[in-house]
């Protein structure tokens, strides 16, 4: 069965960052090293909240470039139930090596397992609620991503549930207000970016009216984004969008702008393909997990 894990390059620049992350922990001297010395000890990682457990590759990574051995005691993927309650606290793993490594390694660790484990929680929140309300299609974070932890946030919506959208501006075309302002209208800016991505690539136009979308996709594009549209709006202009194009034109629409948790579920309908918010990711509570030394 296929792993995400299996998604990162052996030898990708998602190792080098890990590498950053630890010196950026220890530039120069580790003064608690010193302190408790290279005996070899074995450490538990704790899970002390309800969550979708992700980031297991990148913290593997971190234990292993501080010299240490992990040994997982659930499954990426696994929703961990520990009731939030600190005296109902639940193994995750157990980590050996010399005692200053576990220590060195321990808060990078731990905010990457606990950052990826929010993404992760939030994603599959945000998906369970929609599938229960009966919708079938795609929910997709966005790129406003932390700068420098793109992949691992990314790697987290997809372990929750959710897509991952464009990872970045080479990977789909989207054209905003802004383009369509630059070259002077949508069918232009469709035009221009045909010709430079070729076939092989999806185009994806930001719209804020049935008539811009009908532009859109008239003139090309794969990806119709109804940006900030009122729930009731959105789904009489999909409705009326998929009967006016049926049999003429193939594309996707998309819902974007303000979707949370808390009122996505008054914008769902299955004429919209994708919806695509920041909150499975853009400040999402970390999850609270603690590595302590067994005696």
């Amino acid at each position: 069965m296929p792993e995400f894990k299996d998604l990162l390059p052996a030898n990708g620049q998602w190792k080098q960052d890990i590498t950053n992350w630890i010196s950026e922990d220890v530039p120069s001297f580790d003064y608690g090293g010193y302190v408790v010395g290279s005996q070899p000890k074995v450490a538990a990682l704790f899970c002390k909240q309800n969550c979708v457990l992700a980031g297991f590759p990148f913290v593997e990574e971190v234990f292993k470039q501080c010299g240490l051995e992990v040994e997982w005691r659930c499954n990426e993927g696994d929703e961990m139930t520990a009731a939030n309650d600190p005296s109902r606290r639940l193994l995750a793993a157990k980590v050996t090596g010399p005692t200053k490594n576990i220590l060195l390694a321990e808060r990078t660790a731990l905010n990457v397992i606990s950052r990826a484990s929010g993404i992760a929680t939030a994603s599959k929140e945000v998906i369970d609620m929609a599938r229960a309300k009966g919708y079938q299609g795609i929910i997709a974070g966005t790129r406003k991503t932390t700068p420098g932890l793109r992949l691992l946030e990314k790697y987290a919506m997809l372990v929750g549930g959710c897509d991952t959208h464009r990872y970045d501006l080479s990977s789909m075309v989207m054209l905003k207000d802004n383009h369509v302002a630059a070259t002077g209208s949508i069918t232009k800016a469709v035009q221009d970016a045909r010709k430079a991505c070729g076939f092989a690539m999806k185009i994806e136009v930001e719209c804020l009216s049935e008539e811009q979308a009908d532009e859109a996709i008239g003139a090309g594009a794969d990806v119709i984004m109804l940006d900030n549209f009122s729930g009731e709006r959105l789904q009489i202009a999909a409705r009326s969008l998929k009967q006016r194009w049926e049999g003429k034109k193939q594309f996707f629409l998309e819902c974007s702008g303000g979707l949370t948790l808390d009122n996505i579920d008054t914008y769902l309908c299955n004429d919209i393909d994708i919806y695509s918010t920041s909150s499975i990711h853009q400040g999402v509570p970390t999850i609270d997990f603690s590595l302590k030394l067994m005696k």
